[in-house]
Order: C-alpha cells, then sequence, then structure tokens
C-alpha cells in the first residue's frame, strides 16, 4: 500500500516562550493527517522536527519507513537546520505544506501568540533557498487554510494520486511478449534504462507460456467469459465498413477462450500489465491467439491490468501512471482530421478502459485487423465527453526519456464505425497547429489518452522521476 509520511517543523526556542503553543501545533499537524487519511493511504506519522539535531535523526527515521512522498508540515516559523539535511539526503519527493488555521487574524484581537500558529508560510522562502543551496530543486508547495479550503483539499488529493503512481511504478512487473513490428522505429524500449528511470522490471515471457494456458482452458470457463463479454459490450449490426460484420460465435468463442488464458497468463506471471506483439506461423494456432487478444485486453485493463499491442512498452508504462490517477488510459494514436469542424479523430484497435467510455463499447467481428495479421473481434469505444489528457513517452537521442503532454476536448459525434475506437478530440489553438506543436516535441506514434485536464500532475511526476516533460501550449 502507498505510504505517505508527514513531518511537522517548528523552532524549539518558542515551547518556553508561549505556553499551550506546541499543543495547538500538534492538533494542527492532526487535522492535516486526518485530510491525509481521507485519500485511502497508509500515513506515517513521523512528529516534530524543531532543531537541527532532531532533523538528522528524522533521516534516519524516513530511511527506515519506506515512503512514497513525504509531507513537510510548516506548522509555524522554522529555521532552515530543521530541514536542510533532510532535503540533501533524502530521494523521496517532499512537498511544503503551509496552511494556516485562519483565513485572516482578528487584528482587533492580535498577538503574538495568534500570529505564531498562523506563521505557517513564514519559513518557505528560507526553505526554498536552503534546497537550492543543497543543489535539489525547490519543493512543491501547498498553500492555503487548514479548514473550509477545497482548492487545499484538491492538492493533497492530487499528491496522494501521484504517490499512488510513484508506488506502483517501482513496484511494477511488465510482461513483454516478442517483440514491435519491425518498422515501427519508435517503438523499441531499452528494458534496462525503462527500470533505471521508473523502477518497473520488464519481464520477458515467451509465447509457448501464453499457449500452456490457452491450452488449459476448460468449457465451462469459455462459456462463461462469453457471457462475461456479452454483459460489458454491445454487438450491433454493421454499418457502412465493408469488413466489419455483426460478431459471429466463432469470433465470440475464440475471444473468450484467449480472454482465459490471457488472464490466467496474467495471474501465473504476476504481471502488473503486458506489452505484446507476435506474429506466429500463417494459419497457426499461435497467430489465431496472439491476434484475438484485444478483447481480453480491454477486460483486463477495466481491471486495472494495462495492455498494450505493437509491444509498447513505453505507452504500457504511461497507461499504467494514468491508471493509478485514475483518470482510465487508453490506447490511442491520431486517426483522420476533420477540417470542416476542426477536430482529430483520436483512437485505436485497443485495449482501451471502461471507466473513461460513453456509453457501453461496441465488439464487431472483422475480416481483416488492418496491418496485423488475422481476423475477428474488434473493440469499438467512444470516450466520454469533456476535458481530455494525452501522454506520449518518448525516447530521446541520449537514451533518456520525454514525456509530452496535451489536454483537449471530447466532443460527442459520428465516429466511423470500424470496430477501432475513435474520439473526436479538439485541441487549441487549431487543430493544425496543435498537431504541429505536438509533432515537433517528437512523440511517439502512440500515447495514452484519459479523461480530465492533469497536465500538472503529469508534469510533477516527470519531475519526480528526473524525466524531461513538455506541456503543448495552447496559446490561453
Amino acid at each position: 500500500m502507498t505510504r505517505i509520511g508527514v513531518f511537522g517543523v517548528g523552532y524549539d526556542k518558542y515551547w518556553s516562550q508561549f505556553d499551550g503553543l506546541l499543543d495547538e501545533l500538534m492538533r494542527k499537524q492532526e487535522v492535516f493527517i486526518d485530510k491525509i487519511k481521507s485519500t485511502e493511504v497508509e500515513v506515517v506519522d513521523l512528529g516534530l522536527v524543531d532543531n537541527p539535531e532532531k532533523a538528522y535523526c528524522m533521516v534516519d527515521k524516513i530511511g527506515q519507513a519506506n515512503l512514497d512522498l513525504i509531507f513537510c508540515d510548516m506548522l509555524t516559523y522554522a529555521t532552515s537546520g530543521t530541514f536542510g539535511i533532510i532535503i540533501k539526503t533524502i530521494n523521496i519527493p517532499i512537498v511544503l505544506v503551509a496552511l494556516q488555521p485562519l483565513k485572516a487574524l482578528d487584528y482587533s484581537k492580535a498577538s503574538t501568540y495568534m500570529q505564531l500558529v498562523n506563521d505557517d508560510i513564514c519559513s518557505l522562502p528560507e526553505f526554498a533557498g536552503v534546497a537550492v543551496r543543497m543543489g535539489k530543486k525547490v519543493p512543491d508547495m501547498i498553500i492555503g487554510t487548514l479548514f473550509d479550503d477545497p482548492e487545499v483539499d484538491a492538492e493533497i488529493e492530487e499528491y496522494c494520486r501521484i504517490a499512488k503512481v510513484l508506488h506502483d511504478l517501482k513496484r511494477a512487473h511488465l510482461g513483454h511478449i516478442g517483440h514491435p513490428i519491425n518498422a515501427m522505429l519508435d517503438m523499441h524500449s531499452d528494458a534496462t534504462m525503462l527500470t533505471s528511470f521508473f523502477g518497473s522490471h520488464i519481464v520477458q515471457c515467451e509465447a509457448n507460456q501464453l499457449m500452456k494456458s490457452y491450452d488449459e482452458v476448460t468449457e465451462k470457463e469459455i462459456v462463461a467469459c462469453e457471457k462475461q463479454i456479452l454483459d460489458f459490450f454491445d454487438t450491433p449490426d454493421p454499418v457502412s465498413d465493408p469488413i466489419s460484420m455483426k460478431l459471429k460465435p466463432e469470433d465470440l468463442r475464440i475471444a473468450a477462450k484467449v480472454c482465459v488464458a490471457l488472464e490466467k497468463f496474467v495471474v501465473s506471471n504476476k504481471l502488473d500489465g503486458l506489452a505484446y506483439y507476435y506474429d506466429g506461423p500463417d494459419d497457426s494456432e499461435l497467430r489465431k491467439v496472439f491476434s484475438n487478444l484485444i478483447v481480453g485486453n480491454s477486460l483486463l485493463t477495466a481491471k486495472h491490468i494495462p495492455m498494450c499491442g505493437e509491444s509498447d512498452l513505453k505507452t504500457l508504462i504511461a497507461l499504467l501512471i494514468f491508471d493509478r490517477l485514475s483518470i482510465g488510459g487508453s490506447f490511442a494514436e491520431f486517426h483522420p482530421v476533420d477540417f470542416k469542424e476542426g477536430f482529430v479523430l483520436v483512437g485505436h484497435d485497443g485495449p482501451h478502459n471502461i471507466s473513461i467510455a460513453d456509453g457501453k463499447p461496441v465488439l464487431r467481428s472483422l475480416k481483416k485487423y488492418h496491418g496485423k495479421p488475422g481476423h475477428g473481434a474488434g473493440v469499438e469505444f467512444k470516450i466520454k465527453e469533456g476535458p481530455i489528457t494525452m501522454l506520449s513517452i518518448n525516447s530521446t537521442y541520449d537514451g533518456k526519456f520525454k514525456f509530452i503532454i496535451a489536454e483537449g476536448q471530447s466532443v460527442s459525434g459520428p465516429i466511423p464505425p470500424t470496430g477501432n475506437t475513435n474520439t473526436r478530440g479538439f485541441f487549441e489553438p487549431d487543430v493544425k497547429t496543435f498537431l504541429t506543436r505536438w509533432i515537433k516535441e517528437g512523440p511517439t506514434h502512440h500515447f495514452a489518452l484519459g479523461v480530465g485536464h492533469h497536465a500538472s500532475t503529469l508534469q510533477k511526476i516527470a519531475n519526480y522521476l528526473n524525466i524531461e516533460s513538455q506541456v503543448i501550449a495552447s496559446d490561453k
């Protein structure tokens, strides 16, 4: 479970000067901790640092606590000696929190005691300056009031979601089968560098492992999965695309059998996600299995196990980030532009996260999977109307990674009935300018698509991972 540490800071000289001040400040910290607990993370209360000696002891406590993120609660003025060695030594994200209990002092009754109880921001400049002198980035900070401040509550919740991402990234076991389609040079990833930057372990799996699970599927399991699929998806009649048909019983059956096998394979290998691409010989059972993973991918993605076709490990990590942020996460790329209405179709053949679908997703039988071998069931989603965020993770020339981020709007309207997901994506300032700016940042052609606007959250995650990030400008 995600573990977040909290320590308060203060100035020990005050305690003998102002009776009751220390107790009142510690009550402030209890209120703050209760806010964190409401986000369903484990909170480690590390107590108070009020002099440099305790700061050195705090370094040891933090090191033993196995934390994913730390809040430093600015309870009143504190010398930077309470913080310097901590920011210098600890490589866990630290957020400075300055939440005064009063929205404003009652100036007619103001006293030094009242000022000290509300002196939460006083040390922020000093702590920031010391971080820079220690060769570290200035920490993120939350400034506001302890009570009746929805913006503060939202920021606390955001950092707790970020902590969940960081927790899962550094513990994730991500499976990989096969290789990128040979012509897709932007897809290739160095598994060691993925571990170096994200902490995730890449489990190199073999096609025969999935085939073993496939051979063990029972008739009872197939029938049960067929029912699950029909409950999950709609199966309409075909419309305009001649390669699409109403879902055929034989395509439903193979999709169900592969679904069962895929879940068995993921569970037996203790995987938190999977990227794959594998051809197999013509007309072989192996090819049939690997070309019919699409339905199972969406079912597993709905269970918070992101799946990624075309062997795209970088986008698999983007999907994991989106899932843990609770903003969905669908495997996407750009499709044709509508120059009449000024939008671009955004989608792919899957997988997609049911949590961000507009209505029941559609399942169609396809006579062929364009650009890939095989035929069978195809998944067609529409993403919910409203704000959307995209994240492409690309490898750079110097062997690092880059987050390319954009925000836009999903607008309802007709989409091509091709058995592939498509969303009508509107982006500022206009579709041509946006696409030019996005492409100039050098993204992969795939990206994760989620609901809501979360560019600033993704930039924070990139910052904590020491990864370059770029948000596409909207001119607003």
